[in-house]
């Protein structure tokens, strides 16, 4: 395994193949919707097995929030923990950045996921591309 950062569109392409797959493809998200204008500006994490990119996630700066976003695993490989090890390092790229908050809009059926690195789901549910999302927060200490 090996992770690669990148900014904004160098090398973009292998993070999109991943989300593609994931959100595209699996979940009938319109190709349309997921790049969006927050890619260009954000570091990109991408995960690699043998040269092929199967996990990626993204985090970026707004108005002096940190987002975490576009987080996702290819399905063959979802029992690796992979999305932990994405989570854990888009975290500690976050506070090393100088993160006092990281902010993300969760899927409602992931929720769990995200609560277990500290995050805290606040406000109404909401549509994003079709799908329940809530917002979640960590604060870093």
């Amino acid at each position: 395994m090996k992770m690669k950062w990148t900014a904004g569109y160098e090398n973009f392409s292998d993070a999109y193949k991943v989300r593609k797959e994931v959100f595209v493809n699996e979940q009938k998200i319109d190709e349309e919707l997921e790049i969006d204008e927050y890619d260009e500006n954000a570091l990109h994490l991408v995960i690699y097995k043998n040269l092929k990119p199967i996990a990626t996630g993204r985090l970026f700066e707004q108005d002096g929030s940190f987002i975490i976003g576009r987080v996702c695993v290819l399905r063959e490989y979802r029992s690796m923990q992979l999305g932990s090890l994405l989570m854990d390092s888009l975290i500690e790229k976050a506070i090393s950045i100088g993160a006092k908050e990281l902010y993300l809009s969760s899927q409602v059926a992931a929720t769990g996921f995200y609560s277990r690195f500290g995050f805290f789901a606040y406000g109404d549910v909401y549509k994003d591309a079709g799908i329940d999302h809530i917002s979640m927060v960590r604060r870093i200490r």
